[in-house]
């Protein structure tokens, strides 16, 4: 395997528990002896789909030992106001912050404890996946290793070497779609008794239409902050972007403006703003994620995604269990050395044709997120349809399953998840055109429109 990070610490433990012999090889330094090396990266929201992944890794526990409850949006107000929208029916509906360092951390030790075999500081250089050998750079030295192997698996996220390798192999039609938004990340520190210093069990955004800033509780006390700008000035607008908000000066003077009530919140603001370059937001696409039975791609190096549903993490843990499983499926443990590519081969392309589909599902679900945070959390005709939304749930439970529900709290696959939402979107759109409350609402034909367009969810509760 390569890659040591989230993804491939938990592939490393599922797979070690079923009795293969797994060997991971992670460019970075063990985090537990020299910090962890994470350069910037947005805070983790962990949901149900990656709840479950670490229960059937036998580690969940320990991860939710650090994690902090997150039961809605608080929406931050131009003018100082806040509001609570929750995010599900009470607080078995919430998420969960977690640390990435922290995460990463555990799933490495659960990986060793499980048999996995992890070297660090082996950066993959080159793949001849003919000769079923591979080429490793330790990076402090610049000594090579050549290693063979059987099958390598890609978990080494969206700068993924492993695919590069891939690619030019064989193509796979490679394309990476820029935002032209990028982000930089904050802190807000604890308070003078270490407690948190706003609403710990909540995610804060502060929204301003075309950007937007957000925080998320760490364990600690503390808030991790994510600006989230465009890149270059919006033509006929004063917004800021990336292009006129460079200095100190000039950050200071965006919060006192647009979120006034972080500043005084934040005491590195000036400092850390001119330290840290923006961080890119991308989506990747490729026309496949498998080589034959050479190697398999999954998680961030084979479907990487903008981070505005929180399901980038979620999604590639069910990347790890769905593919644990068609090992299971198509790789008996008895299989002739001969006959064991042929085997992965079926094994990976059970994989890819199960998970496509969702990765490009939530992909799409991802970027859409963006628009609904940062320009209509706090649009009034928005907030209706909420109001019709969850009167619909209470109304017909296993037919009107809220959006964020499904893709949250569920484990249905995301494409589900997909075409359902934009029905009830069509049916809230149409059921609340013209109107400032539910007054007047016809239940009985909107019932009807319910029942004709949308079957019984099965995992509906």
């Amino acid at each position: 395997m390569i890659g040591a990070g989230l993804a491939g610490s938990l592939l490393a433990i599922l797979l070690s528990r079923r009795g293969w012999r797994i060997t991971v090889y992670e460019r970075r330094g063990d985090p537990r002896v020299k910090g962890y090396e994470s350069g910037r990266s947005i805070n983790l929201a962990l949901a149900e789909r990656g709840r479950h992944a670490l229960r059937v890794a036998g580690v969940e526990e320990a991860v939710m030992r650090q994690a902090v409850m997150m039961r809605g949006r608080m929406i931050h107000g131009l003018d100082g106001s806040l509001q609570l929208q929750r995010y599900g029916r009470d607080d078995s509906e919430a998420i969960w912050s977690v640390h990435r360092a922290d995460l990463n951390v555990a799933l490495l030790e659960a990986a060793q404890r499980a048999g996995a075999t992890i070297h660090f500081h082996r950066r993959l250089h080159t793949v001849d996946f003919d000769a079923g050998t591979a080429r490793l750079i330790d990076d402090r030295d610049d000594q090579p290793e050549d290693i063979r192997f059987s099958t390598l698996v890609g978990s080494d996220g969206a700068g993924s070497a492993l695919r590069a390798e891939m690619v030019r192999k064989a193509g796979f039609g490679e394309r990476t779609d820029f935002l032209d938004h990028s982000y930089k990340e904050l802190t807000i520190p604890p308070g003078a008794d270490g407690g948190f210093r706003i609403e710990a069990n909540a995610l804060h955004i502060w929204p301003r239409g075309r950007y937007m800033c957000i925080a998320l509780p760490n364990d600690e006390g503390t808030f991790t902050v994510t600006v989230f700008l465009p890149n270059h000035p919006v033509p006929g607008t004063d917004d800021p972007s990336f292009a006129s908000v460079r200095s100190g000066r000039e950050v200071h003077a965006l919060f006192a403006r647009d979120f006034a009530d972080a500043l005084p919140l934040i005491p590195d603001l000036e400092r850390d703003w001119e330290r840290h370059p923006p961080g890119l937001l991308g989506t990747l696409y490729l026309d496949r994620w498998h080589l034959d039975g050479r190697a398999v791609l999954l998680g961030d190096a084979a479907h990487a995604m903008v981070p505005f549903h929180g399901q980038g993490m979620n999604c590639a843990f069910e990347d790890c269990v769905a593919l644990a499983e068609a090992l299971d499926r198509h790789v008996p443990p008895s299989v002739p050395p001969g006959l064991a590519r042929r085997a992965l081969e079926r094994a990976f392309a059970a994989f890819e044709a199960e998970r496509k589909p969702n990765a490009a599902a939530i992909q799409s679900m991802a970027l859409e997120n963006y628009v609904e945070m940062r320009d209509r959390v706090d649009d009034p005709d928005f907030l209706l349809q909420r109001e019709l939304e969850r009167a619909l749930q209470e109304r017909h439970p296993q037919r009107f399953v809220p959006h964020y529900a499904m893709v949250t709290f569920m484990r249905i696959p995301y494409a589900v998840a997909l075409q359902r939402s934009e029905v009830q979107r069509e049916i809230l759109v149409e059921a609340t055109r013209g109107r400032h409350d539910l007054a007047g609402i016809d239940w009985e034909a909107l019932a009807a429109t319910v029942h004709a367009r949308l079957p019984m969810l099965a995992q509906a509760r």
